[in-house]
């Protein structure tokens, strides 16, 4: 695979109003307990369900004879704020360390945190070098994050870690990861960073109807975009062991096709193998057009023409603004078809095991 999305607690030390998720959020006492034995307990038996090889075969990079070339997928640790200390410690670093030791002798893997950025220290780093981490992504980089409003905050920030960065011989990389084919530049055999943040140029610039950027009513994403066709979206997940694939895991082990979420998971990587959960998937239409970047057409096979689609991809905000997007459209699928789809499934389980 090339790579996997791992959110690996929902502890952060913010709760920003942007977010595509509202249980990302500082937890205290007794919760921040609960969330961090959540996922202590979970990351063994998920990454046991991590694909066999962490590698992918490159078809826009082809070999001598015109063959597919083999290359290191990735994993991206992400929360939540991986850097906050209840994390890092317990969470963190055991997770890296055992990922490292998953793949030592199957071809290898590289690994990715996702940070915003503010707790990045020096020591910090050097225990992150120390345990083979090959990339710091610094996502915080906008105006929705406490402290860095104004392009001089901004910058301030950036000036800092760079000089870090360098100091501890790592090379700034502005292509995200499944972009990064340069064989000429060999910066894959470096420890890279980079910064960015949901600013209008990028892909998350008109944030996803999730979360508290939903609460908030602050979305101002149209039909135009298409987030399932582009990264962090659905497309190409089901193309395991090719370039483009990737799905995101939550700390309980739930996958989903795409960073946004669907409304219900995929799968449970505490029950399942990711392999064998994206074989079984193969050739569902619903999956499929979501692999191919087309949600508006999940629901031909059931009765749902895209024009049907279309217009279950609008909602009245309680400002009364109109709104509309491809994500709503595939919520409203996944409740009004596949949940009840699912629930029949599930109750005929249990009575043909009675």
């Amino acid at each position: 695979m090339e790579s996997i999305y791992y959110v690996i607690c929902w502890q952060c030390h913010r709760a920003c109003r942007h977010c595509y998720e509202d249980k990302f959020r500082p937890y205290r006492g007794a919760e921040l307990d609960g969330v961090v034995a959540e996922a202590v307990a979970a990351f063994p038996k998920i990454v046991a369900n991590f694909p066999e090889r962490m590698t992918y075969l490159d078809l826009n990079d082809p070999g001598p004879e015109g063959e597919p070339t083999e290359k290191l997928g990735w994993v991206i640790l992400a929360g939540g704020e991986v850097l906050d200390e209840p994390v890092r410690e317990a969470v963190l670093y055991p997770v890296i360390e055992s990922l490292k030791r998953t793949y030592r002798d199957k071809g290898g893997v590289k690994l990715a945190i996702q940070t915003t950025g503010d707790l990045v220290t020096d020591k910090i780093v050097g225990e992150l070098l120390e345990r083979g981490l090959d990339r710091i992504s610094v996502s915080g980089i906008d105006d929705y994050h406490v402290g860095l409003k104004g392009e001089e905050a901004k910058q301030s920030l950036i000036g800092r870690l760079t000089s870090l960065f360098e100091a501890r011989g790592m090379t700034r990389q502005t292509t995200w990861l499944r972009h990064d084919h340069d064989r000429k530049a060999k910066i894959e055999d470096r420890s890279t960073y980079d910064f960015w943040g949901a600013t209008p140029e990028t892909v998350v610039g008109k944030l996803w109807p999730r979360g508290r950027a939903w609460q908030n009513a602050i979305s101002t994403a149209t039909l135009a975009d298409n987030f399932c066709n582009q990264r962090s979206g659905g497309l190409n997940f089901l193309q395991r062991r090719y370039h483009g694939s990737e799905v995101s895991v939550e700390p309980n082990g739930n996958v989903y096709p795409c960073c946004v979420k669907t409304t219900l998971p995929i799968g449970s990587l505490i029950e399942e193998k990711l392999d064998a959960m994206l074989d079984r998937l193969a050739g569902d239409p619903v999956y499929e057009a979501i692999s191919m970047g087309h949600p508006e057409r999940m629901g031909i096979a059931a009765g749902w023409s895209v024009e049907a689609f279309l217009d279950k991809c609008k909602v009245t905000l309680p400002s009364g603004r109109v709104y509309r997007n491809l994500c709503i459209g595939c919520d409203q699928f996944h409740r009004e078809v596949l949940a009840p789809r699912r629930a029949q499934a599930q109750a005929q389980g249990r009575k043909a095991a009675e």
